[in-house]
């Protein structure tokens, strides 16, 4: 049986190989996922690890990951002395590190920043706890004096200059942007890696002159261990001389900690890469359960001759499933490799928008290697079990008969066990919706999977009115061809059901996205049409703070009424990460609309809060309660000042207090966007001007009107959609080349119809044009499908995160109409190989076919 199988599958080199594509698709998606992921870890466990010394020395809670917003605490001088004091530290480097310090080149363009942090500190001569230096001066000197700088190799040579340079730095202080001479070049690590963050060396004392008051204080400590003195030793004896509220740590164990929480942020990137992984897994494995279907079909005789010849059930069962077992071998190996290629395609896409891993390394983990392998073979034998199974039904008495056929299941049964599933993953979506957060989104993910896998086991019966509606338009246009294309189309409704399915999960997925990504449109033009009345907004192009001397340049503008700065910082509430806005109450109103239901505006303060309504509500917070939000810098307690409304108002985060209320939990005053208010009578025109005069040299600040500002917004969601129709892309090639391979094999499996066709005067153009035409069939049966789930889905998951701001249901129907004309055209692609293999054959031969 082993030898009849590998005959089988050398026999049929070309059908399986589309087979075993999909597959390669599917664990090139599991492998590329895990290899770039690994990569980004290793990147970031190198920068973490050459930025560690010994023994560090921070303010508690300092330095957290996820942390958003710049904690302003620091460490008196004089701790840096008692610690220089103590046997067993060799060395000990008092640091100023100040974040959202950004270099433009000489082309005037920002070098990173697009997410990479743009960091700034003084010169050290320390050795990380990987044993290399962690800066090496490279070419020049170190700054000695203000208005000196030095700039690490990557970022100098990105920039354009060299030491003498003259160089154009952004600031979150004051001054916003300053002039300053590049004096050295140094290297970080031993390789110089920093994953697009740039690094911006300072004169100590200047650095502490610009960004901390001219105060003598530090933001951490770095400490080396002297010899015979382990790090341990060095932690405890540097913890019995720090005041309450610093904290001391070996660099292993911060290390560790640090990488810990990268590596749960970098869990969501391979989490989200995964999920396309399973999108293109389901489809491939309609594609497997299709091709297998009908090859079994097609060798029903074969079969029936080697059960007569003694082979048992069980042996038949075996002899397919080891031919799965092959295909799921090869399509994993290859597949792998395109993993490979499509992490460096990854990395290359990140690069682009400034998460530079051109020094990473690609690991191939052997934990990759082993999933990869798992998710190949497994899927492909459990798509294979069930054509294998009808294989063995095959009696041995069968192989005297003409036409032999491999019994199909009956209609009922599936249709019974897909309505079961149908119903089962709408109670998933509705215990979903019930839920909360994540564990909420998880469920409802899983419902819409299983009512997938639901549908597509009864789209042989859902299915018939769209394949009978297009029999009926084929047969006005195309005649008796036409009739036959439709006839085709009815005789096998599973296998064209099971084909179509294929295509219908990822339009079902496309039309969910689209549906979401118009909602989240629809919602910010509304937001921001209702709920601002600011003519004018200044906002970071990086999603980054910027300097609060900018708000107060602005004021001074002839023309501008109000300018209300917003600040946004983040907070652990009862275990979950959520955003503190901050804002003038005084002033907010003038420039946005925020209604509150319970409480009022006027009763915010240092120490109290604005809650939302639907955290208001789940959490049973009221006016007078009291909530505890937990910083960087420790606990602080709010009392709860009023209910904003959900929707209808201009800030979607969950809590709202004051400018000196988010000073007072720890952050350095550092703004997110400006709010503009002009005087009625104000020449609109001459206040851009103005404004943009104050804004000239900060390239990642940038004015806008409302609509401006809005499409802003709508722009980063478009490109977000972009990046999702191309992933998808993927596990749309796979449902092609289902469609495809069903054809081809249905060619195979009808080539004395065909030959009869041919003999009695049917024309090669018009087998083609037939061949199409059931192509497109499938297509467009299989877009109305996933055109309906995903309406169905994507109005689902719109009401689920209405809370988060897309409050607002809206349907690309042009899109979508978009999508439906693309499916028939994928029909007609399609069916080029099918249909030109048909036309192709020789009458005679195809006549005398058994």
């Amino acid at each position: 049986m082993w030898r009849v199988s590998l005959r089988n599958l050398l026999a049929k080199k070309v059908r399986l190989a589309l087979s075993a594509f999909a597959i390669v698709l599917g664990v090139a998606f599991v492998a590329g996922s895990f290899i770039f992921t690994d990569a980004l870890g290793s990147a970031f466990d190198g920068i973490v690890g050459g930025t560690t010394a010994d023994v560090e020395v921070m303010p508690k809670g300092a330095g957290e990951v996820d942390a958003f917003g710049v904690d302003a605490r620091t460490i008196p001088a004089s701790v840096a002395d008692d610690l220089r004091q103590l046997p067993g530290a060799a060395k000990v480097a008092a640091v100023d590190n100040v974040l959202g310090v950004y270099v433009i080149g000489a082309d005037g363009k920002l070098v990173g920043g697009n997410g990479p942090p743009g960091l700034a500190f003084n010169y050290t001569e320390l050795t990380a706890i990987t044993g290399d230096r962690i800066l090496t001066l490279a070419e020049g000197r170190v700054p000695s004096a203000p208005g000196e700088i030095a700039l690490d190799l990557e970022t100098a040579d990105k920039a354009g200059y060299a030491v003498g340079d003259e160089v154009t730095l952004v600031t979150p202080a004051d001054p916003p942007t300053m002039q300053v001479r590049l004096v050295g070049l140094v290297r970080f690590g031993s390789e110089g890696g920093l994953v697009g963050a740039t690094l911006t060396i300072f004169e100590r004392e200047w650095l502490q002159e610009l960004f901390f008051d001219g105060r003598d204080v530090y933001t951490n400590i770095s400490m080396t261990a002297a010899d015979g003195v382990s790090r341990a030793e060095l932690r405890d004896a540097a913890a019995e001389v720090v005041p309450a509220g610093v904290e001391v740590k070996t660099g292993d164990a911060y290390a560790e900690e640090t990488k810990s929480a990268i590596g749960e942020i970098l869990g969501f990137v391979n989490t989200f890469l995964l999920v396309f992984a399973a999108v293109s897994m389901v489809v491939g494995t309609f594609l497997i359960v299709n091709t297998f279907s009908i090859l079994v079909a097609q060798r029903s005789r074969e079969l029936a001759l080697l059960r007569a010849l003694g082979a048992s059930r069980w042996q038949v069962n075996l002899s397919v499933l080891l031919e799965a077992f092959v295909i799921g071998v090869f399509g994993a190996t290859v597949g792998i490799g395109f993993g490979y290629l499509l992490a460096i395609g990854l990395k290359t896409l990140f690069g682009a928008v400034g998460l530079d891993l051109g020094q990473a390394n690609m690991p191939l983990e052997l934990r990759t290697v082993l999933v990869s392998y798992a998710v190949g073979v497994t899927v492909t034998l459990l798509a294979a079990y069930l054509p294998a199974r009808r294989a063995g039904r095959v009696a041995p008495v069968e192989a005297m008969r003409e036409d032999v056929s491999v019994p199909e299941s009956a209609v009922h049964r599936r249709m019974l066990l897909g309505a079961v599933m149908a119903l089962a993953g709408t109670g998933l979506m509705v215990l979903g919706i019930l839920g909360e957060g994540s564990r909420g989104l998880l469920l409802i993910g899983l419902g819409m999977l299983v009512i997938l896998v639901g549908v597509s086991l009864t789209a042989a019966v859902l299915g018939r009115p769209v394949i009978v509606g297009l029999g009926a338009v084929f047969r006005r246009t195309s005649g008796m061809v036409g009739t036959l294309a439709g006839q085709n189309s009815l005789r096998n409704p599973r296998r064209t059901a099971a084909t179509a399915s294929a295509l219908m999960v990822g339009l079902t997925v496309v039309t969910l996205m689209s549906i979401l990504g118009q909602s989240a449109k629809t919602s910010t033009d509304q937001a921001i049409e209702k709920n601002l009345s600011a003519q004018l907004v200044v906002s970071n192009v990086t999603g980054q703070f910027f300097s609060p001397q900018y708000a107060r340049e602005i004021r001074k503008v002839d023309g501008v009424a109000n300018v209300v700065a917003v600040r946004t910082a983040s907070a652990k509430y009862r275990g979950s990460t959520v955003f503190l806005d901050a804002a003038d109450p005084r002033l907010l109103g003038s420039a946005v609309r925020v209604p509150v239901i319970a409480g009022s505006l006027a009763d915010l303060r240092d120490d109290t809060v604005l809650v939302r309504q639907s955290v208001a509500e789940d959490r049973g917070l009221a006016v007078g309660d009291d909530v505890t939000l937990t910083f960087p810098g420790g606990r602080r307690t709010y009392q709860v000042a009023g209910v904003f409304p959900t929707t209808g108002s201009a800030t979607t985060d969950p809590f709202l207090t004051t400018l000196g209320g988010l000073r007072r939990a720890g952050f350095v005053p550092e703004d997110s966007v400006l709010f503009i208010v002009t005087e009625p009578a104000a020449d609109q025109a001459a206040v851009r001007s103005a404004i943009d005069d104050i804004l000239v040299d900060n390239p990642t600040v940038t004015l806008k009107d409302q609509q401006e500002f809005a499409d802003e917004q709508k722009a980063q969601i478009d490109t977000f959609l972009y990046l999702i129709y191309a992933l998808l892309g993927l596990a749309v090639v796979i449902a092609v080349l289902g469609i495809t391979n069903t054809l081809a094999l249905s060619v195979i499996e009808r080539t004395r119809e065909i030959g009869l066709l041919r003999a009695v005067g049917v024309s090669r153009r018009q087998l083609r044009t037939m061949i199409r035409l059931e192509s497109v069939v499938i297509a467009v049966l299989g877009a109305v499908l996933g055109v309906v789930m995903g309406l169905v889905f994507g109005w689902v998951l719109q009401r689920e995160v209405a809370d988060d701001g897309i409050d607002v249901l809206a349907i690309p129907w042009v899109r979508l109409a978009v999508f439906m004309v693309l499916a028939a055209l994928v029909g007609v692609l399609a069916a080029v190989f099918p249909a030109r293999r048909a036309a192709r054959l020789d009458v005679l031969r195809a006549i005398a076919t058994e």
